[in-house]
């Protein structure tokens, strides 16, 4: 097996008002980090049932690579709802094929072969694929980049799944919403927004972090560099997925050596653009594409 960049959680079904749309984090930046070039996978389970044929089918057709066992239990949904600026949310399945994600023998030698992982909080909701995550990050070499998209959805995080994901992480990428609960989780509601981010990044020794703050811009903090980017005012179909396609993006850029500053930008622009067209997994355009070589 090459070199792979790795989304590994919840693939599941965004249902819109719309229709369903294929969704899910992991499965989101794998197919954007695809989309640049790289050799990626979503990694993730499916039940036996309709729903996870026609996942399988659609990444397919999407030229997604998987690893996706099938499992007892049915594919997940997600109700989402969206409001007048397009922001939604969301009511999750519980009990589903990507609670229960095995650690196979297929899943163990993509992490050994593991260039960049994003992994979240969500699917660690269950001790199944809690587990398969972490025998994950235990597999990875020592130079893969481990992105921890902490993604709080719901009440379904704790305060020792998200401290030990991010002593495990070198990118921890959060919301300001997000920040302000791990804020009160662990005790530091008084500090503002920006000394909130360094003390995360020293603590945990990271090397990057990355603070979505959806209209109001984005940050990215490292060590003795502090990047800040506008969100450009766009024509928003839904925000659904525009937050992994910047993952995507962003380390993309990062593993082609792209200065901080200008891989901020370009995932800035590719997550407006997926703003602007409906559902999670757009084509982007190949001026964006082109900027990482």
């Amino acid at each position: 097996m090459k070199q792979v960049i790795v989304g590994l959680g919840e693939a599941l079904w965004d249902c819109l008002p719309e229709g369903k749309k294929l969704g899910g984090a992991p499965a989101n930046f794998a197919y954007h980090a695809g989309q640049f070039g790289h050799e990626s996978l979503a990694i993730s389970a499916v039940g036996n049932d309709a729903l996870g044929k026609e996942t399988l089918d659609e990444f397919d057709k999407k030229g997604v690579r998987y690893l996706m066992p099938e499992v007892d239990y049915q594919t997940g949904t997600v109700q989402v709802e969206l409001d007048g600026e397009g922001v939604p949310t969301y009511d999750i399945k519980e009990g589903v094929a990507w609670d229960n994600i095995p650690f196979t023998p297929e899943i163990e030698e993509a992490a050994q072969n593991c260039r960049a992982l994003c992994f979240g909080s969500l699917a660690q909701r269950s001790s199944v694929s809690r587990q398969t995550i972490q025998k994950f990050l235990d597999a990875t070499p020592k130079d893969c980049l481990k992105i921890f998209d902490i993604n709080l959805r719901q009440n379904f995080y704790t305060k020792e799944v998200i401290t030990h994901s991010l002593h495990q992480a070198d990118i921890l990428k959060i919301n300001d919403e997000e920040l302000v609960t791990i804020g009160r989780l662990f005790g530091y509601p008084g500090l503002d927004m920006e000394n909130k981010c360094w003390l995360l990044l020293g603590k945990y020794n990271l090397d990057m972090l990355v603070l979505t703050c959806g209209v109001n811009g984005s940050y990215v903090f490292a060590p003795n560099l502090q990047s800040y980017q506008e969100t450009p005012k766009v024509e928003v179909a839904d925000t659904v997925g525009a937050g992994d396609s910047f993952t995507g993006a962003f380390a993309s850029a990062i593993l082609a050596g792209m200065p901080i500053p200008e891989a901020h930008k370009l995932a800035v622009e590719v997550s407006a653009y997926v703003c602007t067209q409906n559902g999670a997994m757009p084509k982007l355009p190949r001026e964006l594409l082109d900027r990482v070589k």
